[in-house]
């Protein structure tokens, strides 16, 4: 009888990179995207405060959405 090894791609809810903590990621040092400023643009003009100043990383961008998503209820 053999072993069946563990594959995540078969769970029924694998868990999901987009869960790890910013302050883990490989890229989180790296300049904010494109996508994330825009989005964080969108937040604080929602949430009608001042938007970051230009040099956010990466993990500091994902935090601060995840703030203004939660403050806004979203």
């Amino acid at each position: 009888m053999s072993e069946q090894l563990h594959n995540p791609k078969l769970e029924e809810h694998p868990g999901s990179n987009a869960e790890k903590d910013p302050d883990n990621w490989v890229s989180g040092d790296d300049p904010m995207t494109g996508a994330q400023a825009s989005y964080l643009t969108t937040l604080c003009e929602e949430a009608k405060v001042e938007p970051p100043a230009e040099g956010l990383n990466k993990a500091e961008a994902s935090k601060m959405i995840d703030e203004l998503k939660q403050k806004l209820g979203h």
